[in-house]
């Protein structure tokens, strides 16, 4: 310990350089007076204003030594300490520090299975502490009764604007414990309750309370078991409420029904932008009535119907509502059933089309001919700047059509054609167009066949700096020792390109 007191402080930096942000914390204070001056001035640990201690195994002693040494930080904001196993023992302690704590705006203690009573500790903390805004509780079993604790602890708080609950067992009773809060806050703006045990009861307390509230805007109710009922509660709201823009109500079992009552409620709301119904067996015939929503509505920029059975009848409601849209920027068709002829429909539309950014086709069975549709409307579209026709069955030939139309376009950036059935041929297609393309930024052709071969076809054509290109994904492909080489190459002549492939 001696020669420590003679070492020069600028050798000290160095050793602190060394040490990960939690050993730092919690294991540098307290030494000696000397070690504490020393590591108050140095500039990391200065200017520490979020520390991720995501997955660090901290047990309730960690969690002390944590907390003993965040007293000393004077600028942190954000603290993630998520899929820890943190106890009561640890919840207490981070509660006490945010009874105290002044700088803390966001603090993350999901997936630690902390159970209702600590739900009341942070309860208590929420009623003193005041400059946290985004809590994040997800997955610690709180229950009914930890949302008793948290609803009157709410009722008093003046600053929480963001709360995550989700995947916390929370029933409609629990639900109705905090629709008085929502009724009464004039700060929280962002709720996610999704992955519970809410059904068309608890949906209704929601409603309720909506109707008063003017604050909330992203409401989070994914996989929970709305049904129909629950849907009809929902779509009153939306055909009143002033400020919700964001819904997500991704696998809630909302049915034909509940899907009219959806699409006749967007007929009126002016204020929702993004709605996530995926994943709710939605065909075609439900799909119909939602479709005449969206076709009288001006506000949904973000739609997410993936996941369910739509078909090429849907496809072709989507192609009307994209030829008349101003607003739809971002389509997320995952897995659905579009095929060649549903494919056609938004070819078709986006010839047309001047909004849509994102369109998102994974695994619709559009196959080479839906793709050759696509690719001719690449040529005419000015606006798409996003392409995923993933898992399509897509062929050379169909490739050959997308290269040409990338000679022509000019806006597109992202196109994922992974998990097809691209071959040597193909690759060599994109290869040359990426000789003349200026503008895309991302390609994904991880599990196709391009081999040795394709690669070596994109690094001849990726010989001159390309400047454009940013990710090339080549995962997957069987290239072999000697594609590998050319691999190389292209990161060679391209060292700003991420190139993935399997070493």
């Amino acid at each position: 310990m001696a020669s420590f007191f003679t070492l020069p402080i600028e050798l000290v930096y160095r050793i602190f350089d060394h040490f990960d942000d939690l050993t730092m914390i919690c294991s540098m204070h307290n030494v000696c007076a000397r070690f504490n001056n020393i590591l108050n001035t140095y500039h990391r640990y200065q200017i520490l204003t979020e520390l991720d201690l995501r997955r660090k195994d901290l047990n309730d002693e960690k969690v002390e030594n944590l907390v003993n040494g965040l007293h000393f930080i004077q600028n942190l904001t954000t603290l993630d300490l998520s899929f820890n196993g943190i106890g009561l023992v640890g919840a207490s302690l981070l509660a006490k520090m945010l009874e105290q704590n002044e700088t803390l705006t966001t603090m993350n203690v999901s997936f630690n299975g902390m159970v209702s009573q600590a739900a009341n500790y942070f309860a208590d903390a929420l009623q003193r502490n005041k400059t946290l805004s985004a809590l994040h509780l997800s997955g610690n079993e709180i229950d009914a009764q930890g949302m008793q604790y948290l609803s009157d602890a709410l009722l008093q708080n003046k600053t929480l604007s963001v709360l995550y609950l989700d995947a916390n067992g929370i029933d409609d009773l629990g639900i109705e414990y905090f629709a008085g809060v929502l009724q009464h806050s004039k700060t929280l703006r962002v709720l996610d309750v999704g992955h519970n045990d809410i059904t068309s009861s608890g949906i209704q307390h929601l409603a309720d309370a909506l109707r008063e509230n003017q604050t909330l805007h992203t409401l989070d109710l994914r996989n929970n078991n709305i049904g129909t009922e629950g849907m009809i509660h929902l779509a009153r709201v939306l055909r009143e409420n002033k400020t919700l823009t964001t819904l997500n109500i991704r696998e809630s079992n909302i049915g034909l029904e509940g899907i009219e009552h959806l699409g006749n409620a967007l007929q009126q709301n002016k204020t929702l932008t993004t709605l996530n119904c995926g994943a709710n067996q939605i065909g075609d015939q439900e799909f119909y009535h939602l479709a005449n929503g969206l076709q009288e509505n001006n506000t949904i920029t973000t739609l997410d119907i993936s996941n369910n059975q739509i078909g090429p009848a849907g496809a072709q409601h989507l192609g009307n509502i994209l030829q008349r849209s101003k607003t739809l920027i971002s389509l997320d068709l995952y897995d659905n059933q579009i095929g060649p002829q549903g494919a056609q429909h938004l070819a078709d539309a986006l010839q047309r089309n001047e909004t849509l950014a994102i369109l998102e086709l994974h695994g619709n069975q559009i196959g080479p001919v839906g793709a050759q549709y696509l690719a001719a409307a690449l040529e005419q579209n000015k606006a798409l700047t996003s392409l995923d026709i993933a898992s399509n069955s897509i062929d050379d030939e169909a490739v050959q059509y997308l290269a040409n139309a990338l000679h022509r376009n000019k806006t597109l950036k992202d196109l994922h054609l992974d998990d097809n059935n691209i071959g040597v041929q193909g690759a060599e297609y994109l290869a040359v167009a990426l000789q003349e393309n200026k503008t895309l930024t991302e390609l994904d052709l991880r599990a196709n066949h391009i081999s040795t071969q394709g690669v070596q076809h994109l690094a001849k054509a990726l010989q001159r700096n390309h400047r454009t290109l940013r990710t090339l994904n080549i995962r997957n492909n069987g290239i072999g020792h000697q594609g590998k080489q050319y691999a190389k190459e292209i990161v060679k002549h391209n060292p700003h390109i991420e190139l993935l492939y399997n070493h």
